[in-house]
């Protein structure tokens, strides 16, 4: 790692952000783990449940089970492909994306509230860091075998 960034810092920072993040969301009924497969939905459009299972790293199985209980809770469906309908493609619903919306703005109205709470110095420095951090997961998603985030 370059002498000017701490791997070790990088990533210890980074993990209490994605532990704040966590902290929050609305304490609603969608686990992280569903909001994280709606929000793979959301950002890639309709997916092969395989494929949904390597976005979010766990078992083909599992990820059945999931969309199952994602379609109960009518924040996914399944339907078949237009050019194939052995394929069945998993969809996002309005109330699944009504979902993602709500949990997005929440932590967005929360964040904004807590960085209120910073100098302007720091706001700043926030500001300036968002770019290189779309950058390092943009980095990412280009090396061979990596899985979108």
């Amino acid at each position: 790692m370059s002498k000017i960034l701490d791997g070790v810092a990088l990533a210890n920072s980074l993990e209490r952000v994605v532990s704040l993040l966590r902290r929050l969301a609305p304490s609603d009924q969608v686990s992280l783990t569903k909001a994280a497969t709606l929000r793979t939905l959301d950002v890639h459009g309709p997916c092969r449940i395989s494929e949904l299972a390597v976005h979010e790293g766990i078992t083909q199985p599992a990820m059945t089970q999931l969309v199952s209980r994602l379609e109960q809770d009518g924040y996914a469906e399944r339907r078949s492909w237009a050019d194939d309908a052995r394929v069945v493609m998993v969809h996002l619903t309005p109330d699944g994306a009504d979902v993602l919306r709500h949990r997005r703005d929440t932590r967005a109205r929360l964040l904004a509230g807590l960085a209120d709470r910073l100098d302007d110095e720091d706001r700043a420095a926030l500001a300036a860091a968002l770019p290189a951090l779309d950058r390092l997961v943009t980095t990412y998603q280009t090396l061979p075998g990596s899985t979108s985030v």
